[in-house]
Parts: C-alpha cells; structure tokens; sequence
C-alpha cells in the first residue's frame, strides 16, 4: 500500500477550519487538478465557482442549513455545465443538451472534479468537506449565483486548514457493496446487524457529538425523509432546460 492509497483510506470530512485563507497559488492548483480529471467526450462539462463575497457564502450557508458552512476555508461549487455547449453551437438546436444522457454526463464530470480536488488537498495537508446540502434550496442558489440555462449546481466543496481532528467512519464491509458479475440483493444487506453495531459502537465513543445510532437508522431516516425544498429539484431542473418532456429521444 502507497501514500495515497493510505491516505484516501484515512480520508474524513473536516468542518472546523482555521482562519488561514488558502493562498491563491492552491487555490489556481486545486482548479487545475479538477481541469484534468477524466471528462465523458472531453467536453469538460463542467465549472467550478469559487465563492468569496462573504454576502454570498452566507446565503449558501443559510441555504445549507448548515452553520459552519459560513465559517473559515475556501468554498467552491462544482457546476454540472452544459451552457459552454450551448452558447458555442450558437443558431444550431441544442435542445439535446437538456437529455437525461447529458444532464448525467455533465453531473459525473462535475463529481469526479470534485473527488480529484479532495484527493489533491488532502495531499497536501489541508482538510475538506462535500456539501450536498447547497441543493437544499436549488433555485435559490441558481437565482445566487447567477447560473445560465443548461448549468445546475452538484456539489460544494469546503477546503482549508484543518482546525480539529475528526475520527474516520467504518466503511460497510465489502461484501455488501462489491459484487461479482451483477447485483447480489441478498448479500447487499446480509450482514447489516454486524455494521449496525459497528457503527453504533462509532457514534457512541466518537470524540464530539456522541450519540445513539445505527446504519439501519440512518438508511431509514434517508428514505422516509426529503428536506422541503429538495422536492423542488425536477422543477429547478427544468428551469434549467434539464429533463423537459420535449427532449429529443437519444439515437440507437
């Protein structure tokens, strides 16, 4: 086992951050490392906004719901990014940026930026954490950061100087989550009452905020659940020009 590969094994979200901004040389380096992340097509369909008017950050942190969100650390969005597509096609009909297959391809360039970027800045000593609580309100945080048709928000990304020291969470073991040759329903929740204890062992003796919990609980809780706004997610996308029941079919 290498460096990196110990060190994406001990990765954990970091929500304490020290005052110290990023200098700008990283910050130019993370958005580099996101620019050479594998892209579907290379059509690099995706952008990155970094948010420093503190006006700004408070309404995505009020967006969030999350206090620390308007706290230290440098924050980016990562922009699932069609629009580039759009704007360069020019008179040509570009409806098919709104498919399903181009939504997908643009979310997944955007995500695997993100991923690259914690890669590199766990690397280099610094700590993160992946907000997807910005889509807790999603028209909002489109009408905040000005974001085009055929652009949507995915994911945001807290990066700085670590000013606590959290605890990893146990993984599932992987014979729930890896499978071979197709989809084994019966192993996926096979040894779910040993993870339960496992991660109710977790929450128990964790440093801060310890508490009574289980896997099973917090599956339910993610299934029977959904914060209000979050059900306005198909409506911001088709006010993106995303999923319209116009869009072409996709050709065989």
């Amino acid at each position: 086992m290498n460096d990196e590969i110990e060190r994406q094994l001990a990765h954990r979200s970091v929500r304490r951050f020290t005052a110290q901004p990023l200098p700008a040389a990283v910050i130019d380096e993370l958005v580099s490392v996101a620019q050479h992340t594998a892209t579907s097509h290379f059509m690099q369909a995706f952008s990155v906004i970094s948010v420093t008017d503190p006006a700004v950050r408070a309404q995505v942190a009020a967006i969030s719901t999350q206090r620390y969100v308007n706290g230290n650390g440098h924050l980016f969005v990562f922009v699932a990014d069609q629009y580039r597509a759009a704007a360069l096609a020019q008179a040509t009909d570009v409806s098919a940026l709104g498919s399903a297959d181009k939504l997908l391809q643009a979310v997944s360039d955007a995500v695997l930026a993100a991923q690259n970027v914690v890669n590199a800045a766990e690397s280099l000593g610094l700590g993160t954490v992946v907000l997807g609580s910005i889509l807790n309100d999603p028209r909002r945080l489109i009408a905040l950061l000005h974001l085009p048709r055929y652009t949507f928000p995915v994911l945001g990304l807290i990066v700085g100087y670590p000013d606590q020291a959290t605890q990893p969470k146990p993984r599932m073991p992987q014979g729930m989550m890896h499978f071979t040759d197709g989809y084994d329903t019966r192993a996926a929740v096979a040894d779910i009452a040993n993870y339960d204890t496992t991660i109710a062992d977790y929450y128990a003796n964790r440093s801060r905020n310890a508490r009574q919990e289980s896997f099973t609980h917090l599956l339910t809780g993610a299934a029977t659940t959904t914060p209000a706004k979050r059900g306005e997610l198909l409506a911001a996308l088709q006010g993106q020009g995303f999923l319209l029941a116009d869009a072409p079919a996709q050709e065989s």
